[in-house]
């Protein structure tokens, strides 16, 4: 009996193995403080984005009111503060996003630890086992006429196996979570590296607000009839501007082939959050609000700094800013791409852009911020969507603009069409 007390041994010493009882005792502590520092980052996180909610509350009550230099000068402030806290959000995410990494990192580490003290286990254990299968059964079998003894220890070796390949097909387990875990490193350090960029967009759109603040203030000397006679100013050279363009592109010859457009539904939203404010066409607000009373895009609720994403995989066929031509007569900041799918689009009234022509997007991928740059009447989205075929950048002087170069996508009236139609359904 003696090869079964042997292997009892064996048993003892592979369970002490696997355990690894201090080990795990000791990472599970430290997995805890690092959960409950994850949970205080998202409570903050949740605690700031109520603060966010009420700026954009304030603000969008503030758009409804009549356009005043006080009511303009308030809501640059009130943007200022909402994109400050969107900045602590971002820093609260990146602290987060290293705490998980840490903690991913301490998996990690206790994983290879115990596949590694797992294997050298294992490998000294079929070692002797092969050893004592070599020499004690043929001692037995020389030595021995009790062959029920034999059969006994023959049977305690195979138990012995068993219990090893069960430790070898949790090793492989163990190795599959570590594979996943790496991944999930990886992503969350991708995570960590967009929030980062994130971070720094953000504080340059604070200073972008800062300036036009102080710019707004220098041109109107804080006074209110000197604001009011610059909106005027502005709103005649935009009807001028936007009637001009037009007439332009009414002139342009395109044949719609609708077979070379793609089914509806190939897009995906620009953001996050969806939220429609003007349709595309003729509606009730593109009558007051347009001198040709079409709106040929669509408008998404957007507050100012906002992540845009590319809709669809394609390459980037202009950026550009048509206040430096004519100042709140057009797309403002904007991002023009070129799809692979027979569709285009303009992003307008962005606040950063975050791409340049000839760059190759991914669907999803951040092009820019939204803003409320050029024709607006408060922070928002645009999107205008062409048939690709039919739409190009143009560079032309503007008498509505005093002679100045515009440079932006024009297209034939026929080639836009309706956004809504290739995005998904609501």
């Amino acid at each position: 009996m003696k090869l079964f007390q042997d292997y009892r041994k064996l048993f003892s010493i592979i369970i002490f193995t696997i355990l690894i009882i201090p080990l795990a005792f000791s990472h599970a502590q430290t997995a805890g403080d690092l959960k409950d520092k994850i949970n205080q980052k998202d409570a903050d996180i949740q605690q700031l984005e109520k603060e966010i909610a009420a700026y954009q509350l304030e603000l969008d009550t503030l758009g409804e009111q009549k356009s005043s230099l006080n009511s303009a000068i308030k809501q640059l402030d009130l943007t200022k503060k909402k994109l400050n806290t969107d900045i602590a959000v971002t820093e609260k995410k990146i602290d987060k996003t290293n705490l998980k990494i840490e903690s991913l990192s301490s998996d990690i580490s206790t994983k290879q630890d115990t596949i590694t003290n797992n294997v050298e286990s294992i490998k000294l254990e079929i070692r002797k086992t092969n050893e004592f299968e070599m020499n004690s059964i043929l001692s037995t079998l020389l030595s021995e006429n009790d062959f029920t003894v034999i059969w006994n220890d023959i049977d305690n070796i195979a138990t012995v196996r068993e219990k090893i390949r069960q430790d070898i097909v949790k090793l492989k387990e163990i190795k599959g979570e570590l594979e996943d875990t790496r991944k999930e490193t990886i992503s969350a350090k991708n995570e960590l590296t967009k929030l980062k960029s994130r971070l720094s967009d953000q504080k340059k759109i604070v200073v972008q607000n800062t300036n036009e603040k102080n710019k707004l203030l220098k041109q109107t000397k804080n006074n209110e009839a000197n604001y009011q006679k610059l909106l005027k100013e502005r709103m005649a050279e935009r009807d001028a501007f936007e009637k001009e363009l037009r007439d332009y592109e009414a002139q342009l010859e395109f044949i719609l082939d609708p077979s070379k457009l793609p089914s509806g539904g190939v897009l995906s939203w620009p953001l996050e959050r969806i939220f429609v404010t003007q349709l595309f066409g003729k509606t009730v607000d593109s009558k007051r609000l347009y001198a040709s009373g079409t709106h040929n895009g669509v408008d998404f609720r957007a507050s100012v700094g906002t992540p845009v994403m590319a809709m669809a995989d394609g390459t980037v066929l202009g950026v550009g800013n048509t206040d430096t031509t004519c100042y709140g007569a057009s797309f403002g900041k904007f991002v023009f791409i070129k799809y692979n799918n027979g569709l285009a689009s303009t992003f307008g009234h962005l606040s950063l852009i975050k791409s340049y022509e000839g760059q190759r997007v991914r669907r999803g991928e951040v092009v820019g911020y939204t803003g409320n740059t050029g024709h607006t009447t408060g922070p928002h989205l645009h999107i205008s969507l062409y048939a690709s075929e039919a739409v190009k950048m143009a560079s032309k002087p503007s008498k509505a603009c005093g002679g100045r170069i515009y440079r932006l996508p024009v297209a034939p009236i026929n080639a836009y069409l309706d956004a809504l139609y290739y995005l998904p359904r609501l």
